[in-house]
């Protein structure tokens, strides 16, 4: 099967475990997805970039400001708002003039914009009923995998194709007992803690 958005590629993991020959290659590519998603998991966002722009719908009670899930491309972003509460989002809103992206420095630190904050005389609807008054149609997800969850990937990748050959855990026996591989996880937790995010509603 094919890697699908993956953090590292079949090479890089083959190399990290040492692998010269193509036996494995449709299990390694299992395992780098399935390490990938558990990533994701960790997280509470994913660290891809959306291929194409697909539209996600908020509510806020700040006129102001709007925490979004991560927009990581300013390519096909378009944001319009419902200012009647019929469902109807016909008032477009433009960036730099209308609004802007928050962080400001996300591009040049190859990170995702995660916060909007109008600036012009527009604002954000209040809502005045239950339907969402706002709606992006973006690229979501992260521009660029950072290294530290690139380095996670290949560490769980590895432990988890290490424990086809290892029942229970164990990876082999010496005079003091079994030896036991680590805990799943333990490490990638750590690793991937300080990019843990809350659901946005």
């Amino acid at each position: 099967m094919a890697i699908t958005n993956g953090y590292v590629t079949l090479a890089a993991m083959k190399n990290y475990l040492g692998i010269t020959d193509s036996i494995d290659d449709t299990l390694l590519e299992t395992i780098i997805t399935s390490a990938s998603r558990s990533i994701d998991r960790i997280a509470n966002r994913f660290f891809y970039l959306d291929s194409t722009a697909t539209a996600r719908f908020y509510r806020t009670a700040d006129p102001y400001s709007l925490i979004t899930d991560d927009i990581g491309s300013l390519t096909d972003l378009v944001i319009s708002l419902d200012t009647g509460g019929t469902g109807t989002f016909a008032t477009a809103v433009t960036i730099n003039t209308n609004y802007l992206l928050e962080p400001l420095n996300s591009a040049s630190l190859d990170r995702p914009w995660t916060n909007i904050t109008m600036v012009g005389g527009q604002l954000f609807p209040f809502p005045i009923n239950l339907r969402p008054g706002i709606k992006i149609v973006a690229k979501w997800g992260w521009p660029i995998v950072p290294d530290d969850i690139t380095q996670a990937t290949l560490i769980l990748g590895a432990d988890l194709y290490k424990r086809k050959d290892s029942v229970g855990g164990v990876l082999g026996l010496s005079e003091l007992g079994a030896i036991r591989m680590s805990p799943l996880g333990r490490d990638i937790s750590a690793m991937v803690r300080a990019y843990r995010r809350e659901k946005v509603a």
